[in-house]
């Protein structure tokens, strides 16, 4: 995007106003980089674990992103512009206690009134928009389709085709999880039991004695998954997962007779049908727990001594609800980006995706609408463990228009998911890549941040590297708003680290591969290089 003179002195005198001659020191400390490709040996320690994406790989040998380097180094003493992100995802949990202290707040709106008070089209919008009513639970896209007959005969045929392959994979699985849960959970209760302890280790199985062949049975899976390194509790919470996962598939996501969006009262498949939704993007239900954890990567509070510290400070969160449990609409999300780009919103993260999209036009007008706002789109690659520039991989949104190339914009950034390994598993098995379609890569495995009730978990997925990347790019705006949403993506690119380390993609059985192989840049995202970045080209 060009602007004109007068613009862009106005803008940087403002980043003068607000850093002082403060750039002069980000651009005197050296960028790192890290010719080192010998593996990390030692594991995580619990700290450690609990804020990897924010440890540096030079210091760390971890492949995070120099986030607490960046505070202690180039931050001290600066102060930035206050920036708007917008999550559009689920619903936030907005009083959880380190996120409530950094939610956008819509100045020209009153509370509960019933009344659009700011004429911005939404009614009692104080902390962001709800697209969703009251409703959660919703089918995949390939489900709708079939239900509601939409498209030519193509579609039709590939939506069934998708259905075919995965409704009987969510058949086959849960009763073989349920079964697994249960023998499991029994053997656990039988040796608590026994052994007259909660807490016990494989040196307690291997001095128990069974009394009958169906304990020595039970002892010998136990041992199972000891021998695997996991912990009886976390496999059988990974089991109830499981269950969940594959419950709501058959009950909602694969149910083609299910209607998730009779509650909100709208033609999903009508751009013009707009009145619907409210101004409460508040969770609806414990488990819708996704936005939460999402806001909290880019920015739960900092230095208050709670949980998690966000990558990001100078933000506030606009809490956009569209995305439920099942895929997004198409409508949805083109009202929701254009409602972040009208109000303020400086960054987007978009944490959601899927593989078919009939209205995805809308979408790509309203990307096209973000970049003439300069709103930098943050979108996750995807978990699919897919490689993108492969045309049978359909994965949406996108920039381009599934062509590949030309992109259509040049404010969005595809992010794939990096575990906290520095060795050949660097690359996290689920994540999504492409040379020409995953832009960078930054931290999505077991990364820990906010729930809902005040609560704390690991997550994983590239829907945790997006906002981890947003959270770069929030900083990069509040410390330099001269630079427009092009330029601080290209910030983020050209700063990442290059590792010169084969990386192997897709899981054990997938292959190995260069980062330069399967991304853009071949780089992982880094907070204290794109600072440094950032000035050099803000001077």
């Amino acid at each position: 995007m060009i602007k004109s003179s007068l613009k862009l002195l106005t803008g940087l005198s403002a980043g003068l106003l607000v850093m002082g001659c403060s750039s002069s020191s980000f651009v005197s400390a050296p960028l790192i980089s890290y010719p080192n490709t010998s593996p990390r040996i030692s594991e995580l320690s619990e700290s450690e674990s609990q804020r990897w994406g924010h440890l540096d790989l030079v210091r760390d040998t971890v492949p995070g992103m120099s986030v607490d380097r960046a505070y202690s180094e180039l931050l001290k003493k600066k102060k930035g512009q206050t920036v708007v992100v917008a999550v559009i995802d689920s619903g936030i949990d907005l009083d959880h206690e380190d996120i409530k202290n950094v939610l956008w707040t819509n100045s020209g709106e009153k509370p509960g009134d019933g009344i659009d008070n700011d004429g911005n089209g939404f009614v009692d919008d104080i902390h962001g928009f709800n697209f969703l009513g009251e409703s959660y639970h919703e089918q995949l896209e390939f489900s709708r389709i079939l239900r509601l007959k939409i498209g030519d005969e193509t579609l039709q045929k590939e939506a069934r085709a998708e259905l075919d392959k995965r409704l009987p994979e969510a058949k086959g699985t849960l009763p073989q999880l349920k079964q697994i849960e249960q023998f499991v959970s029994m053997a656990h209760q039988n040796i608590v039991k026994g052994l007259g302890k909660e807490n016990y280790s494989l040196a307690d199985l291997d001095s128990f004695e069974p009394k009958s062949p169906q304990e020595e049975q039970q002892v010998g899976v136990l041992k199972q998954v000891f021998g695997m390194g996991e912990d009886i509790p976390s496999v059988l919470s990974n089991l109830n997962e499981g269950i969940e996962y594959y419950s709501a598939q058959l009950d909602y996501n694969l149910n083609v007779d299910f209607d998730g969006r009779k509650p909100v009262g709208d033609d999903p498949y009508d751009l013009n049908d707009i009145d619907y939704g409210n101004g409460n993007p508040d969770i609806r239900d414990d488990k819708e727990s996704h936005g939460t954890h999402v806001a909290g990567i880019i920015a739960a509070q900092r230095g208050n001594k709670l949980g998690v510290d966000g990558v990001a400070k100078n933000v506030q969160i606009m809490a956009i609800r569209a995305v439920p449990d099942g895929d997004e609409y198409d409508k949805d999300i083109a009202r929701a980006i254009r409602y972040a780009a009208d109000n303020g919103a400086k960054v987007i993260n978009a944490s959601f995706g899927k593989s078919f999209s009939p209205n995805s036009e809308w979408v790509y007008d309203a990307l096209k609408y973000a970049a003439e706002k300069d709103v930098l789109f943050v979108h996750a690659a995807g978990n699919d463990g897919n490689d993108l520039d492969d045309s049978s991989n359909p994965n949406y949104p996108n920039d381009h228009q599934m062509k590949n190339s030309p992109e259509i914009v040049d404010n969005y950034l595809s992010v794939g998911a990096l575990t906290s390994s520095f060795d050949s598993d660097m690359i996290a098995s689920f994540s999504n890549y492409g040379k020409v379609n995953v832009d960078i890569f930054a931290p999505g495995a077991d990364i820990y941040s906010t729930m809902p009730n005040d609560d704390y978990e690991y997550k994983g997925g590239t829907s945790m590297a997006a906002p981890a990347v947003a959270g770069v790019a929030a900083m990069i705006r509040s410390y330099f708003p001269d630079l427009t949403a092009a330029q601080v993506k290209q910030v983020i690119l050209d700063s990442g680290l290059a590792i010169e380390i084969p990386v192997i993609v897709a899981g054990a059985e997938g292959e190995e591969k260069n980062l330069n192989e399967i991304s853009k840049t071949g780089k992982i995202a880094n907070l204290y290089n794109a600072l440094i970045r950032a000035a050099e080209i803000s001077k």
